[in-house]
C-alpha cells in the first residue's frame, strides 16, 4: 500500500474525521478514492504507451537477439562440450584418439593446477603459522673475562 501501514491509516482517518467532520467524511473518502483510481489508470496508460513505443522502436527485437546470443545452446557451446567427449566417436578412429589425448592432457593440467594450488596454500599456511608463533627468546650467555695481556718484559 505504498508504505502506509494500518496505524498510519487509522491516524489519517482520525485527523480527517476531526478536520472534515463526520457529515462530509464519506464524500471526501470517495473523492480520494476516485483520485487514486485516476492516478493508477494514468500510470497504466503511460506504462503501456512506453511499451508500445519500445516495441515500435524494435527494443523487443534487440532484447530477444541478446537473449539468443547469451543462450549457450544457440552459441554452439553444447557442440563444444560434445566434441570433448571421446566416447562418442567411432572406435579406433583418429578423431577418437585425438579426443582421448586431449582429455588426458586436460586431466593432467587440472591435476597439476590443483597440486600447485595446494602447494601454494600449504606455503601460505606455513608462513602464517610462522608469523603467528612467538619468536624464541635468546638468552645472552655470560662471556668469560679475558685476562689482561701481560706487559712485554723482554729486555732490549
Amino acid at each position: 500500500m505504498g508504505g502506509i501501514g494500518g496505524m498510519e491509516l487509522l491516524i489519517i482517518g482520525l485527523v480527517a474525521l476531526i478536520v472534515v467532520g463526520p457529515k462530509d467524511l464519506p464524500k471526501m473518502f470517495r473523492t480520494v478514492g476516485q483520485f487514486t483510481g485516476k492516478a493508477k489508470r494514468m500510470a497504466r496508460e503511460f506504462s503501456s504507451a512506453m511499451e508500445a513505443a519500445a516495441d515500435d522502436a524494435g527494443v523487443s527485437d534487440v532484447a530477444n537477439t541478446l537473449k539468443a546470443a547469451t543462450n549457450p545452446k544457440k552459441m554452439g557451446l553444447d557442440a563444444v562440450q560434445k566434441a570433448i567427449d571421446p566416447e562418442k566417436y567411432e572406435e579406433g578412429s583418429a578423431t577418437q584418439k585425438l579426443a582421448k589425448d586431449r582429455a588426458e592432457a586436460a586431466k593432467k593440467i587440472h591435476e597439476a593446477t590443483a597440486k600447485a594450488e595446494e602447494a601454494k596454500r600449504a606455503a601460505a599456511a606455513a608462513k602464517e603459522a610462522e608469523a603467528a608463533a612467538p619468536a624464541p627468546k635468546v638468552e645472552a650467555k655470560p662471556t668469560a673475562a679475558k685476562p689482561d695481556a701481560a706487559p712485554d718484559t723482554k729486555a732490549s
